[in-house]
């Protein structure tokens, strides 16, 4: 498998939140999560008790990450997810408004409080609520994706 689940072997894809992380930080002024280096930064957002969610910038954006917490919400394992373009994770009418907030996105760096309903493998609807989604760029500043977390949902 060419990208395998966040584990110690792979440093829990460290690179990857570490731009996930710079870029929280650089747009809201806060940090993602608390930590002490790189390593322990990216086990700590694996292992956090929210939701944290990525993907690329295909022009039909796939997953390229998902913690523990988000894995289980959306019911998915992990080369389920990446192999998932980010759309599906809305049912078919949300879409439209999901696709505006991402071009919102896309345009002001980040969106916070945002709420809409998601849907998980089996079809089990929740409502996320006070999401944050952000741009992700890499060390050397070029744009690679949007991220997302959340730690506020019910099921509907």
């Amino acid at each position: 498998m060419n990208n395998p689940p966040p584990a110690p072997a792979n440093r829990y894809h460290h690179h990857h939140i570490q731009s996930v992380c710079d870029s929280y930080q650089r747009l809201l002024h806060r940090p993602l999560i608390p930590h002490d280096d790189g390593e322990t930064l990216a086990q700590a957002v694996f292992e956090a008790d929210f939701a944290v969610l990525s993907h690329d910038t295909a022009t039909d954006p796939l997953f390229n990450y998902a913690n523990r917490t988000a894995l289980k919400l959306f019911e998915l394992s992990w080369p389920e997810l990446i192999a998932l373009p980010s759309r599906f994770s809305a049912e078919p009418l949300e879409r439209s408004q999901r696709d505006h907030l991402l071009k919102t996105v896309a345009t002001a760096g980040y969106v916070e409080h945002y709420s809409g309903v998601r849907i998980s493998k089996s079809g089990r609807r929740f409502v996320i609520n006070h999401a944050v989604i952000w741009n992700v760029y890499d060390a050397n500043g070029l744009y690679c994706g949007q991220a997302a977390c959340f730690d506020d949902w019910r099921y509907t």
